[in-house]
């Protein structure tokens, strides 16, 4: 079985979405913090090493560094056979997989920042919420009288999609409008290695203590 190490960060929903699958893959792994209000150039010597662009995740394999979180997430698919599509599923994956990065993966993260830590024009604020409101209906209509986004299992499009919506408070909205995506969480909720993203990617106790 390969080493599989993951540098992530406990703010980051990219990082959560390989971590996630990780452990509903019920993949060993190792798991590494990495404190990114520290300099690029005052990060640890082997992330930097090991991130091209100096971003989390990266998930090393076997000491071979992978980078972008949902490129990462169609390696554990493929490679490993985590949440894994049929092959006549692949293609629509991958193209949930592009719009999430291109939707899901701007509206929510950039609203949830500025709402958590401030520092931009409110019209900016009122624009990434209505292209968010605008991501979560595609989501919602999509999910009617369905259980996952393809097919009939979860598949890492599920995964990637979801990834963020665990802290939508925190970009201040809630789920009521969109019941279809709350009970879809509920349905990822109940996979057995789920874990809420603030629990599942807060750094080690015992290594914060050490530091101190």
């Amino acid at each position: 079985m390969s080493r599989l190490l993951l540098y992530g960060n406990r703010l980051s929903g990219h990082s959560y979405k390989v971590r996630l699958a990780l452990m509903l893959g019920d993949l060993s792994h190792d798991y590494e913090h990495v404190d990114l209000s520290v300099a690029r150039d005052a990060r640890p010597d082997d992330f930097r090493a090991a991130s091209r662009w100096g971003e989390v995740p990266v998930l090393l394999v076997d000491g071979v560094p992978l980078v972008q979180s949902n490129a990462i997430l169609q390696w554990l698919a493929e490679s490993e056979g985590v949440l894994a599509a049929a092959p006549g599923e692949r293609q629509t994956v991958r193209e949930w997989l592009g719009w999430e990065a291109n939707r899901i993966g701007i509206s929510l993260p950039n609203l949830r920042y500025i709402r958590l830590f401030g520092g931009v024009n409110e019209s900016v604020c009122d624009w990434l919420a209505a292209r968010l409101r605008d991501d979560l209906g595609v989501l919602d209509a999509t999910l009617a009288g369905r259980a996952w986004l393809v097919g009939q299992h979860p598949t890492i499009a599920d995964v990637a999609c979801a990834a963020y919506l665990w802290w939508l408070p925190d970009a201040g909205l809630n789920l009521q409008r969109w019941p279809n995506v709350a009970a879809w969480l509920v349905r990822i909720e109940a996979l057995p290695g789920w874990a809420h993203p603030d629990t599942l990617m807060a750094p080690d106790l015992a290594d914060e203590e050490e530091d101190e």
